[in-house]
């Protein structure tokens, strides 16, 4: 499954909001170095969606809009 993501950095709480089916807004408090960013959002798609992290692949993880590809 391939979901989209809009990434909002530097709130002042985590979180995950559904647009549709596979669009998804995301609220991270972590700043974007060293790709901690992209690891609150693995770890915040894995408990939203239950999926476990390691089947969880961010495709563009440069972007703020990013395409995550659930295994």
């Amino acid at each position: 499954m391939i979901i989209n993501v809009k990434v909002k950095l530097r709130s002042n709480n985590s979180r995950l909001e559904k647009i549709s089916s596979n669009e998804y807004l995301a609220y991270l408090s972590q700043p974007p170095e060293k790709g901690k960013a992209n690891l609150e959002l693995i770890k915040l798609i894995s408990k939203e969606l239950l999926v476990p992290q390691n089947k969880i692949k961010i495709k563009t993880p440069t972007s703020r809009n990013k395409i995550v590809e659930i295994l």
